[in-house]
């Protein structure tokens, strides 16, 4: 029989961290209840029957009942019925508060606008491969509280800046915000909003990482916490950053020690530059040995669908970023892969297409210009898109995703990158990004065979 603990704690939103929470919460004795606005909300048959449901609407009278309401982080703090709760002394935390509560385990923290799964997952990785017990989750994979029953030694967590705004006081051994560009603009009201949210992850921190390129990234510490920054300039002693040879090899390096070449990785590309920066900065923090965080560094092959390095055939290598579903995703792909092949004299054919969502294509022109040989087409917006980039290239039309995948390969010859970054949603071919990037790594690997 279960001992039943202080007031009601209720679960506001259910989905994946809300069913998380109940069950947490409920196995560790506390009244609990859960309310959400969808009649039937996911994961509503995962959570023990003894729990006392309201869904439907969010119940006002059950949450003015609670001791402390635990917010899922895709409801707003502004709601009209949290904000009456609030008036009314009602205490407002998330998941993340709730961990960082149950445990002393250390917590490596990561947010930003860009890259965070990237440098979450890499972070993890390297931890393992060092041989510590681990547990990796938070915005990205399993939900937080899930990672305590792991055991672990170290947590990693992937933050973002809507369960940023119900934690206080993460005390985190590290913390880094990667890089901050407009987003969430809708939630926060403006960018300082954004920005205060996503610094609330260096609250009671013990060390900090940060981005010297981007002054936002940069928090307001007491003085005696030690400070490292990452970025893709000559570093300063005891700093992470980038050494240039007269030929153009690059190297990532902690003040004037060289550790390992950009040409020696897997994920190509300054942004993921400034990303293996950020993870051998984190793990340092930590105490993780700097040869096993550079061996792992020189294995990893990316997230699926993220600028994922898939196969290299006659000296060409193979890309997917099915991930990139939007303009913007897929400029930062040929801006960071285009620069990188660029010393080589090194070219990319950019499989292009799909549903274009409205978008405006042009802000493409200028880098596929840069570094591009050939677009190949895909999908229902390709004579759109063609009309944006027209002049800036040669453009090649496809039916079909193999077709695609064979053009490029004629088009390409040693030193090029063939890139699938369609700027574009995937549902006119495709069930969904994933089955777009899982059917272009099969048509590589076909090539591989012929």
């Amino acid at each position: 029989m279960l001992i039943q603990r202080g007031g009601l704690k209720v679960v506001a939103g259910l989905g994946i961290s809300g069913v998380s929470a109940v069950n947490f919460l409920y196995e560790q004795g506390y009244q609990v209840a859960v309310t959400d606005s969808r009649p039937t909300p996911p994961g509503h048959d995962q959570i023990p029957a003894a729990v006392r449901t309201s869904f439907g609407k969010l119940d006002t009278e059950l949450l003015l009942q609670a001791e402390e309401i635990i917010l899922s982080p895709g409801l707003a703090p502004q709601l009209p019925e949290v904000q009456q709760a609030i008036a009314q002394g009602v205490a407002v935390v998330g998941d993340i508060q709730l961990l960082r509560r149950a445990t002393e385990v250390p917590i490596i923290a990561i947010t930003g606008s860009n890259a965070k799964s990237t440098v979450t997952t890499l972070v993890g990785m390297m931890a393992q491969d060092a041989g510590k017990k681990v547990a990796v989750g938070g915005n990205l994979g399993r939900p937080a509280l899930d990672l305590i029953q792991d055991q672990p030694e170290l947590i990693v967590l992937e933050l973002s800046s809507f369960q940023l705004e119900t934690t206080s006081n993460l005390n985190a051994e590290v913390a880094v915000v990667l890089n901050l560009s407009e987003d969430h603009l809708d939630r926060h009201g403006d960018m300082l909003g954004y920005h205060k949210a996503k610094h609330r992850i260096f609250q009671g921190v013990k060390k900090v990482v940060y981005n010297r390129d981007d002054s936002l990234s940069r928090p307001l510490v007491p003085d005696v916490t030690p400070i490292q920054s990452f970025g893709l300039n000559a570093p300063d002693l005891n700093q992470y950053g980038v050494l240039r040879e007269a030929d153009g090899t690059m190297w990532l390096a902690r003040g004037l020690e060289r550790l390992i070449k950009t040409s020696d990785l897997y994920i190509q590309g300054m942004h993921n530059v400034a990303n293996a920066l950020a993870c051998i900065a984190l793990g340092e923090a930590v105490g993780l040995p700097l040869q096993s965080m550079l061996n792992t560094l020189k294995h990893f092959k990316g997230l699926e669908h993220r600028c994922e390095y898939v196969q290299t055939i006659a000296n060409v290598r193979y890309y997917n970023d099915s991930k990139g579903t939007n303009v913007g995703a897929t400029l930062a792909a040929i801006d960071g892969l285009g620069a990188a092949i660029a010393v080589k004299q090194g070219k990319l054919a950019l499989i292009l297409g799909g549903q274009g969502k409205g978008q405006d294509f042009k802000p493409l022109r200028t880098a596929i210009q840069k570094y591009v040989k050939a677009v190949i087409l895909i999908g229902e917006d390709a004579a759109l898109i063609e009309q944006a980039i027209q002049g800036s290239t040669t453009i090649l039309h496809a039916n079909s995703l193999k077709d695609a995948v064979d053009l490029a390969q004629q088009a390409t010859q040693a030193e090029d990158v063939v890139l699938l970054s369609p700027a574009c949603a995937s549902f006119d071919m495709f069930k969904s990004y994933n089955d777009r990037g899982q059917q272009f790594v099969a048509c590589v690997n076909a090539l591989q065979n012929n």
